[in-house]
């Protein structure tokens, strides 16, 4: 059977949908074969639950409120439920997005410099440097090869275990999910890459050093 994205089943709650983000380009995309989808059936869905399984991580909270508004005015539910998946699990795991290796990734081959911001939700691996007055926001991890001089947020839609970590940890600002740290001006920079992380409600910086090289 082709696979398109969007599967649609029912339930004894109502309808459940399960859709993989990764075979879309945007989110417009995936909206408007989710409403074709559910259109199909629109007499029989009228004032019963969508229960959405996807990962949330991919989209955010405006695309949220506008699933909400197309869906609940053109099929006419009564509510929807957002339920978190894992996408290489292909929605037969329920799991929020835990860790480095999960989750779309952005390869950036080049500098960001000071006054460009680049925003994703997924994960995003910069080779090369982001400069002073330069920002970079993602919904997972930030791993830059090179140096980290401007503001970087990671976790953006929430992720307390989201990482960010580079070969050179110099930031203005680093930020994972709501908690937010400035870099001191008066230490030493090491010259070893590394990794900030959230314990205990805090961001901590620690050396990323493999244990071969130990």
């Amino acid at each position: 059977m082709h696979n398109d994205g969007v599967l649609i089943k029912g339930n004894k709650e109502g309808i459940n949908a399960t859709i993989d983000m990764e075979k879309f380009s945007c989110f417009e995309d995936m909206l408007e074969i989710l409403v074709k989808k559910l259109s199909k059936g629109k007499n029989f869905y009228k004032d019963t639950t969508l229960i959405l399984n996807l990962n949330l991580s991919l989209i955010n909270k405006k695309n949220i409120e506008q699933l909400k508004e197309v869906l609940l005015n053109e099929i006419e539910l009564k509510e929807i439920i957002f339920e978190q998946i894992d996408q290489e699990d292909n929605g037969k795991q329920m799991k929020m997005f835990n860790g480095v290796y999960e989750g779309k990734t952005k390869f950036i081959r080049r500098t960001i410099r000071g006054g460009q911001c680049i925003n994703y939700q997924g994960n995003i691996v910069i080779i090369g440097d982001v400069n002073s007055g330069a920002e970079v926001h993602a919904s997972g991890n930030v791993i830059v090869l090179g140096a980290i001089k401007g503001c970087v947020n990671a976790g953006n839609t929430g992720n307390r275990k989201s990482v960010i970590a580079a070969f050179l940890l110099q930031p203005e600002i680093l930020r994972i999910a709501d908690v937010i740290t400035i870099s001191p001006d008066d230490i030493e920079k090491p010259q070893y890459p590394e990794l900030a992380k959230i314990k205990d409600g805090i961001i901590i910086v620690e050396p990323y050093l493999p244990n071969k090289y130990i």
